[in-house]
């Protein structure tokens, strides 16, 4: 039987994306653990890709990583859409759903992921429509904390109003590493104290990615390069302090050959591996 996400402990999964489907198909890479897809990418894929995804998603685990959903919106919630994302998980036995902490329509569809303004009314308003997500799903989903350039409208920090719609909605957490690493550079704030923040009993799983750097003080989350160093030992860090949990290689274009892409996933690995022999010998 397939595990749930958060059953995947010390497992590294891969943004599984088009591009590479069938290279993957060729090789199964074995420190692959679970891949994750963006439902509106896949729902109505037939033909070749089609029978390749579904013969993917019979052999290993799947979650799915919502693009569109527009969370933080104040136009309707698209309730078809969701049932629509029900119905491709139960289809494909995808057991999690998880979406960005922002919002991507105001009368039409934006297309980009735009800053919900940190507001105690906007935390309301954000948890009741996750509510009502999860209520259509008849399970949590998760929610993930996002890069940001901008906080109109700002009443409290970052990490206070993260956690205060995570509560409200009773929802799961998407904890990305890379996110967090960006805005404490781009918005000058600690990095691991915005980690302790995070209740550990709802993280889900997490993304790990790449950057481009604008300047010294502006990072870009375009999660089309390598990982750096620093990102890798914020990822140490959060295991260090909420134990391991399953992790996620995100790359989304300027791929590089599968094999690079493995290689990042088996430094997801190497990074769980040794915390868990550190824990153990504490223990001992």
């Amino acid at each position: 039987m397939k595990s749930t996400v958060k059953n995947l402990v010390h497992h590294s999964g891969l943004g599984l994306r088009r591009s590479f489907l069938t290279e993957i198909i060729e090789t199964l890479p074995k420190n692959v653990s679970f891949y994750e897809v963006a439902p509106e990418n896949w729902i109505t894929i037939g033909g070749k890709l089609g029978k390749q995804f579904r013969a993917m998603t019979e052999r290993f685990d799947f979650v799915c990583h919502g693009l569109s959903l527009s969370i933080g919106s104040t136009d309707p919630l698209d309730e078809k859409f969701v049932h629509d994302v029900k119905d491709f998980m139960h289809q494909h036995q995808i057991k999690f759903y998880s979406e960005h902490l922002s919002y991507c329509s105001h009368q039409g569809h934006l297309y980009d992921l735009m800053p919900i303004p940190f507001t105690s009314d906007a935390v309301t308003h954000v948890a009741k429509r996750i509510q009502r997500v999860q209520d259509i799903l008849e399970q949590k989903i998760a929610i993930e904390n996002v890069s940001y350039y901008a906080a109109p409208g700002q009443e409290m920090n970052e990490i206070d109003f993260f956690n205060a719609v995570v509560k409200e909605a009773d929802c799961d957490i998407l904890i990305d590493i890379n996110n967090i690493y960006v805005n404490s550079i781009n918005h000058g704030y600690d990095a691991e104290d915005f980690l302790r923040s995070i209740p550990a009993d709802r993280i889900a799983y997490a993304h790990i990615a790449g950057h481009y750097v604008e300047a010294d003080d502006f990072l870009v989350d375009t999660h089309g390069a390598d990982v750096i160093d620093p990102v890798w030992k914020l990822l140490a860090k959060a295991y260090e302090l909420h134990g391991v949990f399953p992790t996620l290689l995100e790359r989304d274009f300027n791929f590089p050959s599968l094999d690079v892409l493995l290689k990042e996933v088996d430094t997801i690995q190497s990074i769980q591996n040794a915390w868990d022999t550190q824990h153990k010998q504490k223990l001992a």
